[in-house]
């Protein structure tokens, strides 16, 4: 899996933005059946040139697909023309459907993975609590990923530590809090240090986490910057300050993270 993705949630121009950052080199593109972008990314892929197989592609299956019928008319329209004949990754969106349907979902996506219509499976935003709800269900092997919001302001540690107990990737969406903190006091202050913009210093200490970050732009400059992370490190001192940043739930910019007291 590559180190470092584009997202494309609500991306205007989506098939022209996606092939702008293959050519920049981005080689993961994150999708979802509720974005409606999965065919963007196919068209973009196809008119990149690019070999398939040197890309990695995703989509999520939103939760009113959830359950085992209805999981598999999912995945068999995500791989239908023009959509992508195979995904290198596919994960059930979030855990809200419950734990019957999720479970049987999950057990459509391990069939699908078996027929090669899939690489690997996974989950977004599951608490511990569903992820070992899904281990106890017994329909398939542990996630390959699970892709929760993640920024110095909204850590999710419990999750982040209990995946890594059982292997479980960990991908991070809104990896730059929606602009929200940029003009942070200690995050400008280790950019001024370390020579680079506070969006890849975000972007750096997700990697430095062990992350695989997923940030969003249909701004050509914008996604240069984004992707030129990788030649520069943190200093702990600088893991540690960004640490110390950490408003638990309060600080997540999107939906309350993992959805806690759900079943």
């Amino acid at each position: 899996m590559p180190l470092l993705g584009l997202g494309t949630y609500k991306l205007e121009k989506a098939e022209e933005t996606c092939g702008e950052a293959i050519k920049i080199g981005y080689r993961l593109l994150d999708s979802a059946r509720v974005y409606g972008t999965e065919a963007d990314v196919s068209n973009a892929v196809q008119k990149s040139g690019e070999d398939r197989g040197s890309l990695f592609l995703t989509t999520k299956v939103r939760r009113n697909e959830h359950g085992y019928e209805n999981c598999k008319k999912a995945v068999l329209d995500s791989v239908t023309a023009p959509k992508p004949g195979y995904w290198d990754l596919v994960l059930l969106h979030d855990p809200l459907a419950g734990p019957e349907a999720r479970h049987e979902a999950y057990r459509a996506l391990v069939e699908a993975q078996e027929a090669g219509k899939i690489k690997s499976i996974g989950v977004s935003n599951f608490g511990v609590d569903h992820l070992k709800k899904l281990e106890e269900a017994h329909v398939g092997p542990t996630p390959a990923v699970n892709q929760l919001e993640l920024h110095p302001w909204c850590q999710q540690t419990s999750i982040v530590d209990y995946c890594r107990s059982k292997g479980i990737m960990v991908q991070a969406y809104c990896p730059l809090a929606k602009g929200k903190y940029l003009s942070d006091e200690t995050l400008v202050k280790i950019a001024c240090k370390v020579g680079k913009t506070p969006a890849q210093v975000l972007l750096r200490w997700s990697l430095q986490k062990g992350f695989v970050p997923l940030p969003k732009s249909n701004n050509p400059d914008r996604m240069k910057e984004n992707a030129n992370v990788f030649d520069f490190e943190l200093e702990d001192q600088d893991m540690i300050a960004l640490d110390s940043l950490s408003k638990d739930d309060e600080g997540s910019v999107t939906w309350t993270p993992c959805f806690k007291g759900v079943e």
